[in-house]
C-alpha cells in the first residue's frame, strides 16, 4: 500500500492524538497510532483503552485501502521535524516484512508496523443514547471555565470530572472540588427528558485543546457508561465516570445581600502581590471591605511576614472581614474574561459567590468559594 499526505497536516493531527497515549500501557499496541486508508482519506486513531480519539484527513494520493499500526514516539518526532511538503508512505505487510518506508524531499526513514486487528475496538454508545448539540465555541468556553475546579479525589471519583446536567430549562456544566465550584448554565441547550453524565478530566482536556474557534457544532451522544463526542474534524469516545454527582444547587446560597463590585485585573494583581506573604500551608488571605475600600491582608507569623494592600471598589452592604484561599481565588479570577467581577457575601462563615459583571450571551456563569476561618 502506498499513499501521500501533507507533512504539516499529518504532524498537527498526530500531536493532538499523542495526548491520549499514556507513557505506560497495559497493552503494547496502545503505544501505537492506528492508520486506516479508506477511499482516499486517512483515518487516524489513538487510545488508552478508556479514551479513544479519532481524526481524518484528505490524502494527496493513494493506491488502495489498508490499515496498520505504528509506534507513536519515533513517527511523531520524525514528522515534526519535516517542513511543509508531501511525504509518501510505502507499507509492506507481506511475507512477515511488516515495515513502512516514509519518503520525503531530502531523505527517508523506515519503521516497523503491526497488525491493525490487534488494536482494541472502542466501546460503542447504545442506541437509546441522549444527544446534545452545542456550539463549538460555547463548549470550549465552558470546559475552559470549569476544568480548573475539578478534584483529584480517589475517595470521591465523581468529583474528578465535569458534570453535564441536562434539564428542561438549560444545560448546566458544573465542576467542584468541595472548596470551589463553577456552574455554567447554557440556555440554548435544553431537553424535556432530564439526563446527565460526568465527563472525566482527560477527555475534557483533550477537547479543550482540539476545539477550534471557527464555529460549527459539537454533537455529544451518551448513555450510562460511554460518551461519543463528534466535532469538526474528529471524534472522542470515552468511558464516563459512574456514580451520583452531589446536589450542587443545594450549596449555592440563594441570598447573599452584601455586594462588592471590583476591577478584575486590579484585584488579580493585588492578590498576586499579597499571596507570597501568606502562610504556606493555609494560603489564607483576609478580605476586609468597608466604605468603598477593599483591604487584602496576608500574614505568616512563623517567618515574620505580613502584607496589606487596599483598592477602591463599589460596595453595598455591612462592613465585613472574610478569609479565602489566595491561590483558589486567583484561579477563579483567571477564568473570567470580564472587566469587573461581582462578589456576593452573606457572612464570614458562608460561601461567597463570584459572578461576571455582564453575563455571556445565553449563559449564566457563577463561581463559588468556601470561606476559611480567620482569627481577628
Amino acid at each position: 500500500m502506498k499513499f501521500t499526505v501533507s507533512s504539516t497536516a499529518l504532524s498537527s493531527r498526530l500531536v493532538a492524538l499523542s495526548r491520549v497515549i499514556n507513557s505506560k500501557n497495559s497493552l503494547p499496541i496502545l503505544g501505537d497510532f492506528l492508520f486506516e486508508v479508506v477511499d482516499g482519506r486517512l483515518n487516524l486513531t489513538a487510545s488508552d483503552s478508556e479514551v479513544v480519539m479519532k481524526t481524518s484527513m484528505e490524502l494527496n494520493e493513494s493506491d488502495g485501502n489498508g490499515r496498520f499500526c505504528v509506534g507513536n514516539h519515533d513517527l511523531l518526532e520524525a514528522v515534526k521535524g519535516i517542513s511543509e511538503q508531501p511525504i509518501t508512505f510505502e507499507v509492506n505487510q507481506e511475507q512477515n516484512k511488516n515495515i513502512a518506508h516514509i519518503h520525503y524531499q531530502n531523505g527517508m526513514f523506515s519503521l516497523p508496523v503491526e497488525n491493525a486487528d490487534e488494536f482494541p475496538q472502542a466501546q460503542q454508545v447504545g442506541e437509546g443514547a441522549t444527544t446534545i448539540t452545542i456550539s463549538t465555541q460555547m463548549l470550549s468556553d465552558n470546559i475552559n471555565r470549569s476544568i480548573f475546579a475539578t478534584a483529584q479525589d480517589e475517595l470521591r471519583p465523581v468529583m474528578n470530572g465535569i458534570y453535564f446536567d441536562l434539564t428542561p430549562e438549560c444545560l448546566a456544566v458544573v465542576a467542584s472540588d468541595g472548596h470551589k465550584l463553577v456552574r455554567n448554565k447554557v440556555f440554548t441547550v435544553k431537553s424535556d427528558q432530564p439526563a446527565a453524565f460526568i465527563l472525566p478530566k482527560k477527555p475534557a482536556s483533550l477537547l479543550k485543546n482540539v476545539l477550534g474557534k471557527n464555529g460549527g457544532d459539537v454533537v455529544i451522544r451518551f448513555d450510562e457508561r460511554n460518551a461519543e463526542i463528534n466535532y469538526e474534524d474528529g471524534q472522542i469516545i470515552c468511558r464516563l465516570i459512574e456514580g451520583r454527582y452531589p446536589n450542587y444547587n443545594s450549596v449555592i446560597p440563594q441570598s447573599n445581600p452584601n455586594q462588592l463590585t471590583v476591577d478584575r485585573m486590579g484585584l488579580l494583581s493585588a492578590l498576586r502581590r499579597v499571596q507570597p506573604f501568606s502562610n504556606d500551608s493555609s494560603n489564607l488571605i483576609r478580605f476586609h471591605v468597608e466604605n468603598g475600600t477593599l483591604q487584602l491582608d496576608a500574614e505568616d507569623y512563623d517567618f515574620s511576614k505580613t502584607a496589606t494592600e487596599r483598592m477602591a471598589c463599589d460596595y453595598d452592604g455591612m462592613p465585613m472581614s472574610i478569609g479565602f484561599k489566595g491561590s483558589s481565588f486567583i484561579e477563579i479570577l483567571n477564568n473570567f474574561e470580564c472587566e469587573q467581577v461581582v462578589i456576593q457575601l452573606a457572612d464570614p462563615s458562608r460561601a461567597g459567590l463570584v459572578l461576571p459583571s455582564e453575563q455571556p450571551e445565553n449563559q449564566d456563569v457563577l463561581m463559588l468559594m468556601m470561606p476559611m476561618l480567620i482569627n481577628d
